[in-house]
């Protein structure tokens, strides 16, 4: 890419709805504190908070489910609920290295 030309970022619009909730005046306080630092709008600071656990949250629901339904399979093809166990246990360690 040549120096002449033009980075574009596109953002898809989403819908959105307004939700009030109270919060802690001190919450505020450190919300105000933090936003100023990092530049941002405390909107949008809390948008990013929100996203960042919602994000992480759905990752360890998403692994969960993996972890089983890997169960269901291997109790459908190993007849040993020990040997399922140990696959169990080796696969959890490999994902964690």
């Amino acid at each position: 890419m040549s120096n002449n030309e033009e980075i574009k970022l596109q953002l898809r619009p989403r819908a959105t709805e307004v939700v009030s909730m109270k919060i802690p005046v001190d919450t505020l306080a450190s919300l105000e504190k933090v936003a100023a630092d990092k530049d941002m709008s405390i909107e949008a600071l809390m948008k990013f908070y929100i996203g960042q656990g919602l994000r992480e949250d759905i990752a360890k629901l998403f692994n969960e489910r993996l972890l089983n339904t890997t169960v269901e399979v291997l109790s459908r093809h190993l007849q040993s609920e020990a040997e399922i166990s140990q696959n169990m246990q080796e696969i959890k360690a490999e994902t964690i290295k």
